[in-house]
């Protein structure tokens, strides 16, 4: 095992490939290895360069290995003709060592888990939208029809409940309470979670610094923070906007500049809520909540989404800037009741 500088770890449920190299591309070994055999073959390595994952990287790492993880779209360039577990390990193990390589940063145990809690309650929100669409759409085959909105789901779990309501037949009734019954459940499932991210938040010094952004609350605040342990990965606050997926698509080529829509990379959960949260902030300006200069000149031209897009770019700059210099927001004059 001696001479090994740079180790590509390519991940499987069961089988892991390894392709490991010396300091001058030399392969020195190449092999498959079970999940209980990976971190006896890392134990058995002088330090070296490791291309991993999150949970190898975190074991990995604590046995003294430089370990690197990367974005599997940029590693893809550098698979050789066919795709094989053991051509991705060789295009790991090239890909970690070009200088010019975007890598993610190692996320800890707690921020893995404030992330699992942010989907499982996505997840919950998810199943809890299908189940008031499942129960407003049998309803209106019924002639019971209610507007859109979490007041009007009230209004029909009571008709599914009053035994006197002769709209439902029997059988409808009792099928109709069982989604009610999902409904009201996932209601204090995802409140439940939605408590332990608003403490989680009170608790976290740079989260309560970014409630203070318009438009940004405590579960934007919490997933920043879950997705992003690390503001210094990115260079600037538009890397990181980019990196969310909210800066222009670019196709230019021969000295023209072509962009296109938004390029919707990177993190979804944390993009949605962006967005959500400056279409809030524009729906506020029309209850006389002022505006930057920009944004009235952008309303008075552009489309009321394309508008909040902009200002969720705006605010994904601010965000970075906060965690970097560790400062307190402060509003723009515009930004004000008259």
């Amino acid at each position: 095992m001696e001479g090994i500088a740079t180790v590509g770890l390519d991940l499987a449920k069961n089988t892991f490939q390894v392709h490991a190299v010396n300091a001058v591309g030399e392969v020195i070994v190449r092999r498959a290895l079970g999940r209980s055999q990976v971190l006896a073959f890392f134990e058995r390595l002088p330090p070296c360069l490791v291309g991993s994952a999150h949970y190898w990287a975190q074991e990995i790492g604590a046995m003294g290995h430089t370990v690197r993880l990367m974005p599997a779209a940029y590693v893809k360039a550098y698979v050789k003709r066919n795709k094989t577990d053991a051509a991705d390990a060789e295009a790991i193990c090239e890909a970690v060592t070009r200088p010019t390589m975007r890598y993610v940063a190692v996320k800890g145990r707690q921020e893995q888990a404030a992330a699992i809690i942010l989907r499982t309650r996505d997840l919950l929100t998810r199943q809890r939208t299908q189940s008031i669409n499942a129960l407003r759409g049998h309803m209106a085959e019924l002639g019971v029809i209610a507007a859109a909105g979490a007041k009007s789901c009230g209004k029909l779990i009571a008709i599914v409940r009053d035994d006197a309501d002769d709209r439902l037949p029997a059988m409808a009734r009792e099928a109709l309470a069982e989604i009610a019954d999902q409904i009201e459940t996932l209601n204090e499932k995802i409140a439940a979670l939605e408590r332990k991210i608003v403490a989680t938040v009170r608790q976290d010094e740079v989260a309560r610094r970014l409630t203070a952004i318009p438009g940004v609350g405590p579960i934007t605040a919490a997933t920043v923070r879950a997705a992003v342990p690390h503001p210094g990965g990115f260079r600037s606050g538009r890397d990181f906007a980019a990196w969310i997926g909210l800066t222009p698509r670019s196709s230019s080529s021969g000295g023209k500049e072509r962009l296109g829509s938004i390029s919707k990379r990177g993190n979804p959960q944390l993009r949605s809520l962006l967005v959500v949260g400056a279409m809030a902030i524009l729906k506020l300006s029309r209850n006389g909540f002022g505006m930057p200069p920009w944004v009235t000149a952008l309303q008075q031209r552009r489309p009321f989404k394309v508008v909040a897009t902009a200002m969720a770019n705006k605010m994904a700059r601010v965000i970075w800037a906060l965690m970097m210099k560790g400062e307190q927001y402060s509003a723009p004059t515009a930004m004000m009741k008259p």
